[in-house]
């Protein structure tokens, strides 16, 4: 990998591309949906400030813990562009999601909890599933793998120790778990 000198203000979208690990197209996408900018030369070539490099970096570990790309958009807008954004900033930006990245941490925890018994697919095939549901009555609240899904309730069988869960086999004689969506 080529090494930037520090002298070195603004980068091509190339230099860009190989110093952050991001290809090219992806970073031509990131510029169109306006979570980074660039300048054009008198030859309309692309040149980034080398703050784009921290930006890009950001969005790498956003969208790797799950936030959407119009989230990360939202949040890049609040930072300066009259400066390199600093770790307040950057602190700043990760507390705003700590809720969420919470909330999200919770329902995978559930999800690995269950996994041993069922991972939520719902195909009924098999005699012991923690996410039973006899006669498909989550069906009612709606599609999809009602279960995992973020804004369970407090009725949730899920949610409630497994002693008061439906017996295993139960799902057996039922005609769908609701887990999936069909």
């Amino acid at each position: 990998m080529t090494r930037l000198e520090h002298r070195v203000h603004e980068l091509t979208v190339g230099q860009l591309a190989e110093r952050s690990g991001v290809a090219v197209s992806a970073l031509h996408f990131y510029e169109a949906k306006g979570l980074i900018t660039s300048r054009r030369t008198a030859g309309n070539q692309r040149r980034f400030s080398r703050d784009a490099l921290r930006r890009v970096s950001f969005i790498k570990v956003a969208q790797r813990v799950g936030i959407p790309l119009s989230e990360i958009r939202d949040a890049l807008a609040t930072l300066p562009c009259e400066r390199t954004p600093t770790i307040e900033d950057w602190a700043r930006l990760s507390e705003h999601w700590r809720g969420d990245l919470d909330a999200r941490i919770r329902q995978l925890e559930r999800l690995r909890d269950d996994l041993t018994d069922c991972i939520g697919c719902g195909c009924l095939s098999i005699n012991k599933c923690a996410l039973a549901n006899p006669y498909d009555r989550l069906g009612d609240e709606g599609p999809g793998p009602r279960r995992l899904l973020a804004g369970r309730g407090a009725d949730d069988a899920s949610s409630r120790p497994a002693a008061s869960r439906p017996a295993a086999g139960a799902a057996a004689s039922a005609p769908g778990c609701g887990a999936c969506a069909s």
